[in-house]
């Protein structure tokens, strides 16, 4: 996939400007959130089960060698083959061969962030192979020639009438009204590539080490047609996705599709092991599991990253980040978006090319508040943001001005008599410079940066007002 994270400010001022993606981005949120909101809801004991789930990822990551060991033996012991990934070319190159040797020309796909973080897509095309996305969204996004824009909803940036109007366009048809009709339009259109596909590739969600088992989440079941209609199944799986056990996995499996679309479980779960058994009525004749680093275990080396592996792809920090909601997937400029991608994409790629990611949020802490594995992302932000202003082998690229600034704002907040002072004259000047929380004049400097802020009142600094607010409490007379 074409990166095109270092447009970010570019691309984020065009979605501010969308008024049609403004409004979907703004349902999708309160969509996602309040599903999964009354989902965790009806748990005992919700922030028991997210610790249990953060204890489990760590101590997987802790001894991540050996489960991997463990789980290639026990994928060969059930017939598949286990192939080893460093990098995104030798991802690519081991599908290829594989499609290659056995005269494949026809590729479905179910949902994979990882086949999109290597490009495989562009990559199988441009090597002569037809490809097919059969995740529905991923199919409207494939037709539309974007990238997913979330990690759980592909397109949700896209409105009915957007879909139909694609459809339309692309297959020929007459313009749906309906979900149910775009919905039975796209499933015509692929039954019959499913039919006739020489190889399926999917994603991997959870792998479990003692079983060698790979588990698969979807709502469409076009993964179960892409893993056993095909003579042959790849999987692609990031190394850090292993659990030890089909206990763990059972534990993560309670948190992910309530995290994910507010859902007590998927529709379909799917855990395969190997491929088609002697007696077994369905299932692919070859299973090949790819086992992708791409610089995994050099986030895994850092013990102040480390905690970004914890991810289980939920989705569920884009939904409640303000950032997000307001610029959308694509403004992230690659494959991961949201507060995940704003610490995961300058681990992946260059920091040059991720250099405002790391700045693209309001350090609110709303992702970690509603992360089942409780990643910590505000600290991963700061430490990343450090990396990009202090650390010359990260190379961002950050410029002279703006590392200035940086430091000079710094150096004024870590120093309480000076940074109360500044907020006072902040205050004073505000009702001349932004009386109604609209800036009325800028320096050219901060023109751009000012130009789609609203400036909140700035009142009397908390920790002023406390002594206040404790009187009051010990006085009965309730809070302020």
């Amino acid at each position: 996939m074409e990166i095109r994270s270092h447009r970010f400010s570019q691309m984020a001022e065009q979605a501010l400007k969308n008024q049609r993606l403004q409004g979907t981005l703004k349902l999708m949120g309160l969509g996602f959130s309040a599903r999964r909101l009354q989902a965790f809801s009806q748990l005992e004991d919700p922030e028991a089960l997210r610790r249990l789930a953060r204890a489990l990822k760590e101590r997987s990551l802790e001894n991540l060698p050996m489960l991997l060991e463990i789980l290639e033996s026990r994928v060969v012991e059930a017939g598949g083959v286990v192939h080893w990934a460093r990098s995104a070319e030798d991802a690519r190159r081991i599908v290829v061969e594989l499609a290659r040797e056995r005269g494949v020309r026809r590729i479905v796909k179910g949902k994979s962030m990882v086949s999109e973080e290597i490009s495989l897509n562009e990559h199988l095309i441009r090597e002569g192979f037809e490809v097919w996305e059969t995740d529905l969204g991923e199919f409207i996004v494939q037709m539309a020639g974007e990238p997913p824009s979330h990690i759980v909803g592909p397109a949700v940036h896209k409105s009915k009438e957007e879909i139909a109007e694609l459809f339309e366009e692309k297959l020929g048809v007459e313009k749906a009204q309906t979900p149910e009709e775009l919905t039975a339009i796209a499933r015509k259109a692929l039954r019959e590539k499913f039919l006739s596909a020489d190889m399926g590739i999917t994603g991997v969600n959870i792998a479990v080490a003692e079983t060698g088992s790979i588990v698969l989440l979807e709502n469409e079941g076009n993964i179960r047609l892409s893993t056993t209609v095909p003579k042959i199944h790849v999987a692609l799986m990031g190394i850090e996705k292993v659990v030890p056990t089909l206990e763990d996995m059972a534990l993560l499996l309670v948190l992910l599709a309530r995290s994910c679309t507010g859902q007590k479980q998927s529709t379909y779960t799917s855990i395969l092991t190997g491929p088609r058994q002697e007696g077994e009525r369905d299932g692919p004749e070859e299973f090949h599991l790819i086992l992708l680093d791409n610089g995994r275990t050099r986030i895994l080396a850092d013990s102040d990253r480390r905690e970004t592996l914890y991810c289980i792809r939920c989705g569920a920090c884009l939904n409640v980040c303000p950032v997000y909601q307001r610029v959308g997937g694509h403004s992230y400029g690659w494959v991961y978006s949201g507060p995940i991608g704003a610490i995961l994409t300058p681990q992946l790629i260059a920091p040059r090319l991720a250099r405002d990611l790391p700045f693209a949020s309001t350090l609110c802490g709303a992702c970690a508040e509603v992360c089942p594995v409780m990643i910590n992302h505000p600290k991963i932000l700061l430490h990343l943001r450090w990396k990009m202003t202090e650390d010359p082998f990260w190379d961002a690229g950050i410029s002279p001005l703006r590392r200035g600034l940086l430091s000079l704002y710094g150096w004024v907040a870590s120093k309480p008599g000076l940074y109360n002072a500044a907020s006072r004259l902040a205050r004073l000047l505000q009702p001349l410079v932004a009386p109604s929380g609209k800036w009325r004049v800028l320096p050219p400097l901060l023109a751009r940066w000012g130009r789609n802020r609203v400036i909140p009142v700035l009142a009397e600094p908390f920790s002023r007002r406390w002594p206040a607010i404790q009187r009051q409490l010990k006085g009965g007379k309730g809070g302020p």
